[in-house]
């Protein structure tokens, strides 16, 4: 895939960046700090910063926190996204603060008088705002709260409520906006995307919400945004994981890797390992990947690299052969591959470091 064959939307900028158009996937991430707590927020959103992220969200739950935004926003490289619920007048405040986009939820955001006063302040900042439509919190469960209904229903009634949330922000002639409609449910959040996509030019945030820990999580989110992108949906993704949100934004970057949209570190081909193997494949690998995804030089020398980690030689020089270098294992030893060349012979031990040290000499 390529950027190109994504569905062409509006732009909308955040800060420095644009989402849509024929801007690239876009990778989001949330802190998982309390947002009152200065030094631990900054801490946390430069490290996201280090590892890629390109937009980072905070939570106001309440005015302190909100209050607290200006400094944040000064002390960051990133573009700072203010996910605002229940309270119109903590929006009020974030725009007021600098942040670069409000985050709302017509689930629970309150009418249209409310929502007029978080558009006026919008605009006066000059900022978008998402629209973020959540399965679990619809105005529609208000009236029915257990509903029986199915994937396609589910979808319909969130598009619903999202484009008439659109319409109220085009009758106050604003338009930079950008939509999520996410579920827990993968096929409603897919159904949900493709049925928003089809009516509006809108730039769509892609997530599968609560999708749960490291691996059923980033299963699910791979899959529910997979599919999604592979159709040319989608303008920017943020992977839900209840994990360090480091991983998060990995977890993302692996998805538009896999799909030929992003590039991000290197393409690490690894065997699941046989009965054959005689050299510890897993914790090699594991080591590779700590160093170079927490060294941005190391992140950026590596960057669309092939780099093969092959547990014995009976497989593994022909599977690596498209590899930029490498090793195949044999017994505490291993053959050095530089694309398809045998090199040179290496011990087990040097391995790593000699990965390392050939992504260091690359420009």
């Amino acid at each position: 895939m390529h950027k190109n064959t994504l569905k062409r939307t509006r732009k909308v900028k955040v800060g420095h960046l644009v989402i849509g158009g024929s801007s690239p996937v876009s990778v989001q991430s949330m802190c998982t700090t309390d947002t009152s707590n200065l030094k631990a927020t900054i801490d946390q959103i430069r490290r996201l910063e280090d590892a890629g992220c390109e937009i980072i969200r905070v939570a106001v739950p309440d005015m302190a926190a909100a209050k607290n935004l200006g400094r944040i926003k000064r002390a960051v490289s990133i573009p700072l996204v203010a996910d605002i619920h229940f309270d119109w007048r903590l929006a009020v405040e974030a725009a007021g603060q600098g942040v670069d986009k409000i985050r709302i939820n017509p689930g629970n955001i309150g009418g249209k008088d409310k929502v007029r006063e978080v558009v006026k302040a919008a605009k006066s900042a000059g900022i978008p705002i998402r629209i973020g439509v959540n399965a679990g919190s619809l105005k529609a469960l208000k009236a029915t709260p257990n509903p029986r209904w199915k994937p396609r229903q589910w979808a319909e009634v969130m598009v619903k409520e999202a484009l008439d949330e659109v319409r109220l922000l085009e009758a106050l002639d604003f338009r930079q906006i950008v939509v999520s409609l996410k579920a827990a449910d993968i096929e409603r959040t897919v159904m949900a995307n493709i049925l928003f996509s089809e009516k509006s030019d809108i730039p769509l945030h892609l997530g599968v919400t609560e999708a749960g820990s490291f691996l059923s999580g980033a299963v699910k989110s791979s899959i529910g945004i997979g599919l999604l992108l592979a159709r040319g949906i989608g303008d920017t993704i943020r992977v839900s994981l209840t994990e360090d949100p480091l991983m998060q934004v990995r977890a993302a970057y692996e998805i538009l890797k896999a799909l030929k949209l992003r590039q991000y570190g290197p393409d690490l081909i690894s065997c699941p390992t046989c009965g054959r193997c005689q050299v510890n494949v897993e914790k090699i690998i594991k080591e590779i990947e700590e160093r170079v995804y927490s060294d941005k030089v190391l992140l950026h020398r590596a960057e669309g690299k092939k780099i093969a980690v092959m547990g014995c030689v009976v497989n593994g020089p022909g599977e690596a052969r498209e590899a930029d270098f490498g090793v195949a294992g044999g017994k505490g030893k291993g053959i050095w591959l530089e694309r398809g060349k045998q090199i040179k012979v290496i011990k087990e031990s040097e391995w790593v470091n000699e990965i390392i040290r050939k992504i260091r000499s690359l420009k």
